[in-house]
């Protein structure tokens, strides 16, 4: 059965802004992006809301925006860090694995309105989910946004992520100027599954895409 009712679905790429900082440490991406930040905010946000500040500089919310927010997995590096910890557990880093989500940590530190917010997760269907969200969205623009930071051992129980990146696209109603166009269509296939690293990496790399996401959904990408 089709994720939506609808043939087709689509909205247009206006602004696509990746971070891809490989084995860099939390340490190391709270030096480097600290200017982004009010002075003393960066000591109390994980490194995905670091990252997730920096794809998200420069795209100005207003309360006519929709944001949909995807993360398997969020601050697992934090909660390892806190877990580690132990049995002289730290205050500070307890404090850092319960924080609000990463989008919410940028918007709380540059004390910008949240506007219409959808935080989503999951797993194989987590990208096709989010991508519907947003071309689903009932405002004109919508910010998709997502990503994950890297763990360690938790990495071998399955619950935190191999690598840490962020992104963020700005998706519209208007075709003009679009760098690209995104495409949901319903389809009778009843495989598929399009991870969250996956549509990172066809962002990155500006890939185009055509194919089954999730079960009777085809995604389409399509750069200009």
């Amino acid at each position: 059965m089709p994720l939506f009712s609808s043939a087709m679905i689509e909205r247009h790429l206006h602004a696509v802004r990746i971070e891809n900082p490989g084995l860099e440490e939390p340490a190391a991406t709270r030096e480097r992006l600290r200017e982004l930040f009010p002075r003393g905010a960066t000591r109390r946000m994980t490194q995905l809301g670091l990252l997730l500040g920096s794809v998200l500089d420069g795209i100005k919310l207003s309360a006519d925006d929709t944001v949909v927010y995807a993360s398997a997995y969020a601050e697992s590096q934090a909660l390892e860090d806190y877990l580690v910890s132990f049995p002289s557990a730290s205050p500070t880093l307890f404090q850092t694995s319960i924080h609000p989500s990463a989008v919410q940590q940028v918007l709380i530190a540059r004390q910008q309105p949240l506007p219409q917010f959808f935080p989503l997760t999951g797993h194989r269907q987590l990208a096709a989910s989010a991508i519907q969200a947003a071309l689903l969205a009932a405002t004109p623009r919508v910010i998709l946004c997502g990503g994950e930071e890297r763990g360690t051992w938790l990495v071998d129980c399955g619950v935190a992520s191999q690598e840490s990146f962020a992104f963020a696209v700005v998706l519209s109603t208007d075709p003009s100027g679009a760098l690209g166009t995104l495409r949901l269509t319903a389809n009778d296939d009843p495989d598929g599954a399009l991870t969250l690293p996956e549509f990172f990496t066809l962002l990155r790399e500006r890939r185009p895409l055509g194919q089954t996401a999730a079960p009777g959904l085809t995604l389409t990408l399509a750069w200009h």
